[in-house]
């Protein structure tokens, strides 16, 4: 696959939806279920790609996003790590996509800003769910130090791009109330995000604003 940094400032890239939308729509709707999916029911996930392949986006996503320790230990899935990963990247490869965003979610571990061996143990978090991948994607972020213990974590280990999103809500807060967009924003910038974005339910004019 092209080295996806080198299009920054020079081309438009689509990123497809992620699938577990999709997922819960067909019924599959929690998220041990949906990483279930990925190992015992690939075709319902090849399903779910071909109609986002189907629009010609530039860059497809990791079908599940629970890739850090914790996250999986929280599923039940600890000792099927590495078989998960390996299905989570097959499958979206198959449709041969410019381009592949590993997402990973916070990791769900609790966070103490004021504790080093808090924010180290999250760091490393992140840091054990990365590897050797095109690109990165942190998703549905709800507080500034999760996403940068995210951040640090990747950086730690790569230096492949990130793509980093933060929930938020009209008024520019993120969705935790603990903290805004501007100092997520900073955070993302100060720590080595290539690409820095939000999402939010709030209204089309709201969502302009911010």
């Amino acid at each position: 696959m092209a080295d996806i940094a080198l299009r920054f400032f020079k081309d438009m890239l689509v990123v497809a939806s992620p699938v577990q939308a999709a997922l819960r729509r067909q019924g599959i709707e929690d998220a041990r279920d949906q990483a279930l999916a990925v190992l015992l029911e690939p075709e319902t996930i090849e399903d779910a790609y071909r109609l986002e392949a189907a629009a010609g986006p530039q860059c497809l996503v990791t079908p599940v996003a629970d890739f850090a320790p914790a996250r999986l230990t929280a599923l039940g899935m600890e000792d099927a790590a590495e078989k998960l990963a390996r299905a989570a990247v097959a499958i979206p490869r198959s449709f041969k996509p410019q381009h592949l965003l590993v997402e990973i979610a916070p990791c769900g571990l609790p966070l103490d800003p004021s504790s080093k061996g808090s924010l180290v143990e999250n760091r490393d978090q992140y840091a054990r769910a990365a590897a050797d991948f095109d690109a990165f994607f942190l998703n549905s972020f709800t507080t500034v130090d999760d996403l940068k213990c995210a951040l640090m974590g990747l950086r730690k280990v790569s230096d492949a791009p990130v793509f980093a999103s933060v929930d938020v809500t009209a008024d520019g807060m993120l969705a935790s109330g603990r903290g805004t967009l501007a100092e997520a924003v900073a955070v993302m910038a100060e720590f080595g995000a290539s690409v820095a974005g939000f999402a939010t339910l709030s209204a089309p004019a709201d969502a302009a604003a911010l």
